[in-house]
């Protein structure tokens, strides 16, 4: 019972909905799946700590094709898959953020999309108007514009932009929004701090160098389902920025890894220290998505 009761917190703490343990029937021995469905009214109350290794043996070799929740049972940590989206209009990453949310339907399907964007102006969902006037004038420099459900207000995004969104389950993590926002810009001054670049944080969200924004941070998060993310100025035209207050900071600046380093840093160079201070960060391991 007890090596039973450490192989259904393995499926409810990786975020497992009652479904998707009704779905292992065939797969798991019947006195975990029965011991599942038994736990799933007492998922708050359970106290989730490191997976026995011992439970692993009770899993026959059938469930071996679930490789995601076979890593968590052997190392504890949520497996996150990365999506290499590369150049993309911001209205095609909309279309795959509502694609990797949904796949949360049907259990745990932690990922990280990583693109640039073509030239966009985006608005968020705080209280400052953005009047229509104003948003087709940026519309005529030769920038879509769109307003989006994400936290946060008008910011931009093109090429040399390191935008990330992670599309994570905060039940496998930590069941915080503010958590959330706090690992992500620890995630960022960690990137900058391997570049030799002293970042912080400040009352206002996002990662600053001084007072410049070196990235820009704005989320969206439905049943703890996060979406939106946030955007790291790499060799970014920051000329774009100029048209706006960004983020709706009066007397700020932005700046980038490039402007900082006096010297270019793409998008490329910056990507495998995102991904290190990732991992590190959330505690997860992460994997390629098979092209």
């Amino acid at each position: 019972m007890v090596k039973d009761l450490h192989v259904c917190s393995a499926f409810l703490r990786v975020g497992f909905t009652l479904p998707l343990i009704q779905s292992f029937t065939n797969r798991v021995p019947d006195s975990i799946t029965n011991r599942c469905l038994e736990l799933n009214t007492q998922w708050e109350q359970l106290t989730w700590g490191s997976v026995s290794c011992s439970a692993v043996g009770l899993v026959d070799d059938r469930f071996a094709s679930c490789a995601t929740v076979e890593f968590w049972m052997q190392s504890g940590r949520p497996v996150v898959e990365v999506v290499r989206l590369g150049l993309v209009s911001y209205q095609e990453a909309l279309r795959l953020q509502h694609f990797y949310v949904n796949r949360h339907r049907s259990g745990p399907a932690h990922a990280l999309l990583l693109c640039q964007h073509l030239p966009v102006y985006t608005t968020g969902i705080r209280n400052k108007p953005y009047p229509a006037s104003l948003l087709n004038q940026l519309s005529l420099l030769g920038a879509e514009v769109h307003r989006t459900n994400r936290g946060g207000l008008i910011t931009f995004h093109g090429p040399g932009q390191l935008v990330c969104y992670p599309v994570l389950n905060l039940s496998s993590f930590k069941k915080s929004v503010r958590w959330y926002v706090c690992e992500l810009e620890k995630t960022i001054i960690s990137v900058c701090n391997r570049f030799g670049i002293e970042a912080v944080t400040s009352p206002d969200t996002g990662v600053w160098v001084g007072d410049n924004k070196i990235c820009a941070i704005g989320i969206h998060c439905g049943r703890y389902v996060t979406s939106h993310g946030l955007a790291l100025n790499c060799n970014t035209d920051l000329l774009w920025f100029s048209h706006i207050v960004p983020c709706g900071i009066e007397g700020k600046g932005v700046t980038s890894l490039s402007t900082e380093l006096q010297r270019d840093v793409s998008v490329e160079e910056t990507i495998p220290h995102l991904l290190d201070a990732f991992a590190d960060r959330f505690n997860c391991q992460l994997t390629d998505k098979d092209n």
